[in-house]
């Protein structure tokens, strides 16, 4: 259950690192990629693609490092969050493929929410 939960949790890490760090640092790519950035504050996209690489690492140093792993399941939850936002919002705005991925990560990030609490 241990290997499965770290498989799990690499995947969502490398998933919200990446996502974060293209709204965080590749705006112009993002926009490319992403036709809601158009319409959002460039702050806020920043905002969120930080939040994600924060909460990525708190997936996997907490627990990689044995020190306070009570963050890891926290830093799940607080992305199952952002992603539960993201989602309501791409349904706002009739973006429903957009909400495939994000049931995805919502749901590897419930995993390792549970699995590590």
């Amino acid at each position: 259950m241990n290997i499965a939960l770290w498989i799990v949790q690499g995947i969502a890490a490398i998933g919200f690192i990446y996502s974060g760090w293209l709204k965080a640092f590749q705006y112009n790519q993002a926009k490319a990629s992403w036709g809601w950035v158009h319409d959002v504050p460039r702050t806020l996209v920043a905002f969120i693609g930080c939040a994600e690489i924060i909460g990525a690492l708190g997936i996997i140093m907490p627990s990689a490092t044995n020190i306070a792993p009570a963050i890891t399941p926290i830093a799940a939850i607080g992305l199952a969050v952002i992603v539960l936002f993201g989602a309501l919002f791409h349904l706002q705005r009739k973006e429903y493929r957009e909400i495939g991925v994000n049931i995805v990560f919502i749901a590897l990030a419930v995993i390792v929410a549970i699995g590590r609490f």
